[in-house]
């Protein structure tokens, strides 16, 4: 890493968790993620959702076909985890490096959730295997039963789900994902089992109140949703602490403005064009720039056993607005373009160079 004041290179980061969506939306929102990652987290919640080795493959292929001309881009594909999915499928996939990693969707808790799981210990079938094969489960974190408020959905999946799954697999590799919470953040911290977290760009950003700035803001809306201002404080810290169970997932998720503005918009921000910039001002403002490399560059690839990448990127301490609307390439007609994350607001740092 090379680190100035106003000038920072470190090695090309990856995303550990991304949507990239597919058909017209993957051509257009693809390369903001690849034109700054050397890796990514493909998520499986497609409709209908990867979770067999020819679907993984196919869509493989359709994110590198969208890529363009030399593009040094690779898309990590994950398995979306049914009640009835055959553990075959799984370690087959894991040995043929087809998935990197298997997704737990509890059912009904985030886009394209329908076919989720509905009780985890019908799936131990799964976690056996995954951890006799040690193959990292991906977690979004939520329980999403009557009884449980919607801001206390990750505190309550920690207690009722995830204690008892790491009691009862305690050699399993599993990343909580897109944390929202101090109490995501003690667990991770304390837990003696193979236990790591992402942690997203907005979720260092915002609080609750951002949804509500003026009106209802859709385009803060996101699962798990942002939290008070004590829980963005605890992100910040952890994020910035150095610790390497800490790295960095965009969870990024572009929708269309029509399935945004609605009487039910979807859960969803597009962060990916400004990702890097958006989380470095964070490290800067917390007086942490030092730490930012393994952040975004060496605490993930470590987590899931992957090379560092020998490429590097430079960011410069030099201001930018960001665009209200990003339009791209569309068949849809009457199309608003995507609303990045940031949009109206300068952010002090600018992305100059990709080896």
């Amino acid at each position: 890493m090379d680190l100035s004041r106003d000038r920072i290179t470190i090695r090309q980061p990856d995303d550990f968790h991304v949507h990239l969506r597919d058909g017209d939306m993957l051509k257009r929102v693809v390369r903001s993620t690849a034109d700054i990652f050397r890796r990514a987290v493909v998520m499986p919640n497609l409709s209908p959702p990867i979770n067999s080795l020819q679907e993984a493959f196919s869509y493989r292929e359709r994110i590198l076909s969208s890529l363009g001309v030399g593009v040094n881009f690779t898309p990590l594909m994950t398995a979306y985890l049914t009640d009835d999915l055959s553990p075959n499928v799984l370690e087959d996939g894991y040995r043929e490096e087809i998935f990197t990693a298997a997704k737990l969707y509890p059912l009904n808790s985030t886009t394209n959730s329908s076919r989720g799981v509905s009780d985890l210990r019908l799936i131990d079938s799964l976690f056996e295997t995954m951890q006799r094969i040690d193959m990292p489960l991906l977690v979004h974190g939520e329980s999403v039963e009557p009884d449980v408020d919607v801001f206390d959905r990750e505190k309550v999946f920690i207690e009722r789900n995830l204690v008892p799954l790491l009691k009862r697999y305690p050699n399993l590799r599993v990343v909580l994902e897109h944390i929202t919470t101090r109490e995501a953040v003690q667990f991770v911290e304390s837990s003696p089992s193979r236990l790591a977290a992402t942690i997203t760009p907005h979720h260092l950003h915002i609080n609750r109140n951002a949804m509500f700035l003026g009106g209802l803001r859709s385009d803060f809306y996101c699962l798990p949703v942002v939290k008070r201002e004590t829980h963005r404080l605890a992100l910040r810290k952890a994020a910035t602490s150095g610790n390497p169970r800490f790295f960095l997932g965009t969870d990024s998720a572009p929708h269309s403005r029509k399935d945004k503005e609605t009487s039910c918009g979807c859960a969803g921000i597009f962060n990916a064009p400004y990702a890097l910039e958006s989380y470095i001002e964070v490290f800067d403002q917390e007086n942490a720039l030092d730490k930012f490399e393994a952040f975004a560059s060496k605490n993930g690839a470590a987590f899931y056993g992957l090379p560092f990448n020998s490429g590097s990127i430079t960011l410069v301490r030099e201001d930018q607005v960001v665009p209200n609307t990003l339009l791209g390439e569309t068949t849809e007609p009457m199309d608003k373009g995507l609303v990045p994350f940031h949009a109206g607001e300068t952010l002090h740092w600018s992305l100059v160079k990709n080896d």
